[in-house]
């Protein structure tokens, strides 16, 4: 099946690692042309970078920035723009996640996690609105929300992680509404649990404390959850908006 998105420019956050790499992969794949936004490592960032040219990407630039900050962001997609073409792409995937009880979580950590799940996706967002406009082109944009937001998370120990994928949701809705006008589609994805790096010592150290609340009984791979970020950024989903679609095999289902 052609998704339509060979040679279409697409900005990801959260790149480096995990399931950034996994989508950013997916997207070289289709033939697209990838910003690999990142915050740390440099290394990282390099190699998936090299990775989506092998993979087939028509173009691939390494971008450095901090979602929390209003002139990273307009900067990042300048440099996005200079090298691949105007951007009309984007999935807010970068993150961070404070863990710990409420009691003892402290304001600047919840703040932070604000500034970036939060106010980073909407700053990402209206810089894309904002360019194409201009432009007039169509666009597509993903954000990365979670089970958690309807759900909690599954330490019930992440309230500060929680509360910003709840906010990622409404302001999926919220501009769906709004950029439809202008031919932009913005959906949510909400994953459950997946063997991301960081995942899979907690999940081999304990898997029945995972596998019992997934009605498939395994964990997803990170290309599959990419693949529908794919499928979402693609012209086959061009009558889908304000949608949040769960990938998570059952652990939510709404």
């Amino acid at each position: 099946m052609d998704l339509g998105l060979r040679d279409k420019a697409a900005f990801v956050t959260g790149a480096s690692r995990g399931l950034g790499k996994a989508i950013a992969l997916a997207l070289a794949a289709e033939g697209a042309r990838v910003a690999v936004g990142y915050h740390h490592g440099d290394a990282e960032a390099a190699a998936v970078a090299d990775a989506c040219r092998a993979g087939g990407s028509g173009g691939v630039t390494v971008v450095r920035l901090d979602l929390s900050s209003e002139e990273d962001v307009v900067a990042a997609f300048e440099e996005a723009a200079r090298h691949l073409g105007e951007p009309t792409i984007l999935v807010n995937n970068g993150a961070v996640c404070p863990r710990g009880p409420t009691v003892a979580t402290r304001r600047e950590d919840f703040d932070q996690a604000l500034a970036v799940n939060l106010t980073g996706a909407f700053l990402c967002c209206r810089e894309l609105m904002r360019r194409l406009s201009r432009t007039g082109s169509p666009g597509r944009i993903v954000n990365i929300a979670s089970t958690a937001a309807f759900i909690g998370s599954s330490s019930a120990l992440q309230v500060a992680y929680d509360s910003s994928k709840g906010g990622l949701v409404a302001l999926t809705v919220s501009l769906a509404r709004e950029a439809a006008p202008l031919g932009i589609t913005v959906n949510a994805l909400a994953p459950g649990l997946m063997l991301t790096e960081m995942m899979v010592e907690k999940f081999r150290a304990n898997p029945e404390r995972y596998l019992e609340r997934i009605p498939v009984r395994r964990l997803a791979e990170v290309g599959e959850v990419a693949a529908a970020v794919v499928f979402l950024a693609s012209e086959k989903a061009s009558y889908i908006t304000g949608s949040v679609l769960n990938v998570s095999g059952g652990m939510l289902m709404r």
